[in-house]
C-alpha cells in the first residue's frame, strides 16, 4: 500500500455533488469523494451501481446533471489536455481484432505530447520503452494486442498510462478474465505506481483481495454508501446495503466469501 496522506495536499481527485441522469434514470445521485495523491482506492458495487458512469464522468465523457469533478486542481477538460488522466477500459470495450501492436497501444499515450503530424520523437520512444519494461512486456512489444493473454492486455493499457505520464489511472475491472498470477502482477505494478506518487481508482468485483493492496475503498450504489478503509467497506452490514445481501443468511453460510458476494 502507499504512504499515508500528506496534509494540505491538493487532492488528486475531487468529486463534489455529482449527479448524472439518463432521461428518467438516475445513474449517480449527489456523489462526493476525495482521493489524495499516491493512494489506491477501490471502487466496489453491484452491476448498475454507477461505477462506469463515475469513470466516464471523471474522464469528461458524460455531462453531469449537477456537481463537478476536479483533477489535481483542474477541471476535467484541462486535466485531459495535460495528460493527467489515463483510463484502462473493460475488456469488452476494446476491439481486440484491430491490427495494432502492443508498442503502438503504449505509444497512443504519447499522442497528447506530439504535434499534429504525430511525429514520434526519441523522447516518445524512450517513454514507451520504459513503460513496457515496467509492465514486463518488452519482449512482446511487436505482438498484435489481441494475441496477448487477458492479464497481458491489461498491462499493455497500463503501459499506455505510464508512457503518457498520467498522474491518475482509472482501471475498470482490470482483474476480470485474468488468472491469479496476472492479477498479482497487476497489483504489484499498481502498488509501485502509487508508491511513486500516482493515484489509482480501480473498480473490482474481487473483494477478497481488496484489503491487500487498496488504501481506501468506496462502496457505491448510485450514492456513496461508505468511503473508508477496505475493511470498513467490506463489513457485512455495508455489503448488505450495496448488494442486497441478507446478513443473517451470510452468517448461516460462513464459507461464502466476499468475492462471491461481489460476482
Amino acid at each position: 500500500m502507499s504512504n499515508p496522506d500528506t496534509p494540505h495536499q491538493v487532492p488528486a481527485l475531487d468529486v463534489s455533488g455529482l449527479t448524472v441522469r439518463y432521461g428518467p434514470v438516475t445513474a449517480l445521485d449527489d456523489v462526493s469523494m476525495t482521493i489524495r495523491p499516491g493512494r489506491i482506492c477501490g471502487l466496489i458495487g453491484m452491476n448498475g451501481s454507477g461505477k462506469s458512469t463515475l469513470f466516464k464522468s471523471i474522464m469528461g465523457l458524460v455531462r453531469p446533471t449537477a456537481g463537478r469533478v476536479t483533477i489535481a486542481g483542474h477541471d476535467t477538460a484541462h486535466a485531459r489536455s495535460r495528460g493527467l488522466l489515463s483510463y484502462v477500459p473493460q475488456a469488452e470495450d476494446v476491439d481486440w481484432q484491430f491490427p495494432i501492436s502492443v508498442r503502438e497501444v503504449a505509444m497512443t499515450g504519447r499522442y497528447g505530447r506530439q504535434n499534429l503530424f504525430r511525429r514520434i520523437t526519441a523522447r516518445d520512444n524512450s517513454a514507451v520503452d520504459d513503460a513496457l519494461a515496467q509492465v514486463g512486456l518488452t519482449e512482446l512489444a511487436d505482438r498484435q494486442i489481441g494475441r496477448l493473454s487477458g492479464g497481458q492486455r491489461k498491462r499493455a493499457f497500463v503501459a499506455r498510462g505510464i508512457a503518457q505520464g498520467a498522474e491518475i489511472l482509472l482501471l475498470d475491472e482490470p482483474f476480470a478474465g485474468v488468472d491469479k498470477r496476472s492479477e498479482a502482477t497487476i497489483i504489484d505494478l499498481l502498488t509501485d505506481l502509487a508508491a511513486a506518487g500516482r493515484t489509482v481508482l480501480i473498480s473490482t468485483h474481487d473483494l477478497s483481495t481488496l484489503p491487500s493492496f487498496a488504501d481506501e475503498a468506496v462502496l457505491l450504489m448510485q450514492r456513496v454508501l461508505v468511503h473508508g478503509t477496505p475493511e470498513e467497506a467490506l463489513r457485512p452490514e455495508n455489503l448488505a446495503l450495496a448488494f442486497g445481501v441478507d446478513v443473517t443468511e451470510r452468517r448461516d453460510h460462513p464459507t461464502r466469501t466476499d468475492a462471491e458476494v461481489g460476482r
